[in-house]
């Protein structure tokens, strides 16, 4: 939303780096996927199959048989080296300056939405089995989305370049993603879970102070985390219910 005390003609703009959390969540995420990883090239070595693999990926038998968990666990797991790389360089980029913004408790529940929202609709209209994280990495795109729109007043221009930027990359890999063997119901529920999430609870920025002393401050009630969670819980369980 426009900040009515701040427009794009704004000479001065405000410190956009104080008060940024350290991004803890992302390496947690970084390193706990790429030990799932290692623990699947260990079992496939050990044991001959990829163990994690089979308890964890999006099956829809195993889902409707009540393995329910299994419309979350896929974001742990990656079916290639360039597969994980891929995904873990895309959470690196995006998720290291995200969680600055949003916070630890908002990131890291965007990117669990985003992968029961990606399974959710991967599930509903793919048969075939599944795994991956960019079901998460795609909600954090969408919430990139709605953030820069949301907040366009604080930034000014700066929020339709940014704008641009995040909407080409969500296109060009939602396009990469009508290639064979990738699963774009996965990315789309993602995308769509963390536009929904971002939209109820993403940060309101807005400037604080007088100059030279700006600063920005987060107008958005915690609680709205309690409400984004359970407006996506809601829709898509309802859509599961369709199926399961």
């Amino acid at each position: 939303m426009n900040n009515p005390e701040q427009t794009e003609s704004t000479p001065v703009r405000p410190n956009f780096t104080e008060n940024l959390v350290k991004p803890i969540v992302t390496y947690i995420l970084l390193g706990v996927t790429i030990a799932f990883y290692l623990a699947q090239i260990l079992t496939e070595g050990f044991l001959g199959f990829d163990l994690p693999a089979a308890l964890g990926m999006k099956i829809n038998e195993q889902i409707l048989a009540g393995e329910y968990w299994r419309l979350l666990t896929p974001a742990l797991l990656h079916g290639s080296l360039t597969h994980i790389a891929f995904n873990m360089y895309a959470l690196f980029v995006i998720g290291v300056e995200l969680e600055k913004r949003f916070g630890h408790a908002r990131f890291g529940l965007i990117y669990l939405v985003g992968a029961f929202g990606g399974n959710t609709f991967s599930f509903l209209f793919s048969p075939n089995p599944s795994l991956g994280a960019s079901t998460s990495i795609f909600a954090l795109l969408g919430a990139e989305i709605v953030f820069f729109y949301q907040n366009r007043g604080v930034f000014g221009k700066g929020a339709k370049r940014a704008l641009q930027n995040v909407i080409s990359i969500a296109v060009i890999n939602l396009i990469i993603g009508l290639s064979p063997g990738i699963d774009n119901y996965a990315h789309l529920g993602g995308l769509l879970a963390g536009l929904l999430f971002t939209a109820l609870a993403g940060p309101i920025l807005a400037v604080d102070g007088i100059f030279p002393n700006f600063t920005v401050v987060d107008k958005r009630p915690r609680t709205s985390l309690i409400w984004a969670v359970l407006a996506n819980m809601v829709f898509f369980s309802v859509m599961l219910g369709f199926k399961i």
